[in-house]
């Protein structure tokens, strides 16, 4: 998407817009970068540490540390390589897969897409079946990084009505070539939608999961994976939403880490295969064909200083930032993690996996 789109957002209320904002507090910086795919695994080392299998399949991109089990710890200490554009960045990041569900009742994995090519770096475009990052200081100097050791997820698979704060939204393309990518995350109401899609997607469907942007900078965990972090007292109303106060509760500002994922949906645009009764045909992995569910999990891996490197400097847009290291895609792409449980992944399957539990 468009800097200048991104950089215009308007805000919550009685918060200023990102480029009002940027300017009061001397630049943004908005690090965005692909990252492909590492596995595709039934494991959630957050919500079911050390459970083989896990309840349901997840995408999972980032370092090779990625285990069913990861205790407390510095990941990237333990981690020989990742899938992410900036060498660093060893963390692990996932989310839920999507299926569609054909008229007989069978269920099909959607493959995943890349960035846009005309809003991208080169990397971000063949990360095909990855996803891409954002991580966004809109004060620099003023944005804490994530501790060594720091996890939180985000969203409930269990919810099944829609959820105002906006904390996720999708995009129906329009059509091909990514059409309909010219605005800002979750922040237009036509394009934007806080449920999946209902209709056909001419060029697929976008999935966008922001995070909260405040801590209470002491605990790297808490037991709901939740209670540690806060929205800003605003809440999460749009992208750049660090423009709101933290709460006191939760008083370090972290930096606004925001995921996107693109699924292939063209290869079922066909309405003849779809359900007669007009239902919707696209399920995440967790049974959910509302999409309310929605939700991401983040554990903290990169090296040493450098993602404060990147929130501490000045307008830094894309997968490239001062002295931060970048690598070549075709390394990322041979990063890899051994899928633990031996399930189809690509195949038409007749239930998901999972489900039985």
């Amino acid at each position: 998407m468009l800097w200048s789109t991104l950089l215009a957002l308007p805000l919550a209320a009685a918060a200023p817009s990102g480029l009002e904002w940027a300017k009061r507090q001397g630049g943004t910086t908005m690090l965005r970068f692909g990252c492909a795919q590492v596995v595709i695994d039934r494991l959630d080392p957050l919500v079911n540490p050390g459970q083989l299998p896990s309840t349901h399949m997840h995408q999972i991109v980032g370092g090779n540390m990625f285990n069913a089990t990861m205790t407390t710890g510095d990941v990237s200490q333990g981690a020989s390589c990742t899938t992410c554009a900036f060498s660093k960045d060893f963390s692990n990041y996932w989310t839920a897969n999507l299926y569609f569900k054909a008229r007989n009742g069978s269920y099909k994995r959607v493959k995943q897409l890349g960035a846009a090519n005309q809003f991208s770096d080169n990397f971000s475009t063949q990360i095909g079946g990855g996803i891409l990052i954002y991580y966004v200081s809109a004060s620099p100097g003023k944005v804490t990084a994530f501790k060594p050791g720091f996890r939180m997820l985000v969203g409930d698979p269990g919810k099944r009505t829609p959820n105002v704060k906006l904390q996720n939204c999708y995009r129906c393309y329009t059509g091909p070539n990514f059409g309909g990518d010219n605005a800002a995350p979750c922040a237009d109401g036509k394009l934007d939608t806080i449920g999946l899609p209902t209709d056909v997607c001419k060029g697929g469907i976008r999935s966008n999961i922001l995070f909260p942007t405040c801590w209470d900078g002491v605990n790297l965990d808490s037991p709901d994976h939740k209670s540690h972090v806060a929205y800003p007292s605003s809440g999460p109303a749009a992208f750049l939403s660090l423009g709101g106060n933290c709460p006191a509760s939760h008083p370090v500002r972290i930096p606004q880490l925001m995921y996107e994922v693109v699924w292939d949906t063209t290869p079922f645009n066909n309405k003849a295969d779809w359900p007669t009764d007009g239902s919707q045909p696209f399920y995440l992995s967790y049974g959910d064909n509302t999409g309310y569910g929605q939700h991401a999990d983040y554990v903290f891996g990169w090296q040493g200083n450098e993602l404060q490197i990147g929130m501490d400097a000045t307008n830094c847009m894309g997968a490239k930032c001062k002295t931060m290291v970048n690598q070549d895609i075709a390394k990322a792409k041979a990063c890899s993690v051994k899928s633990r449980v031996n399930e189809e992944k690509d195949a038409w399957i007749s239930k998901l996996p999972g489900m039985e539990m």
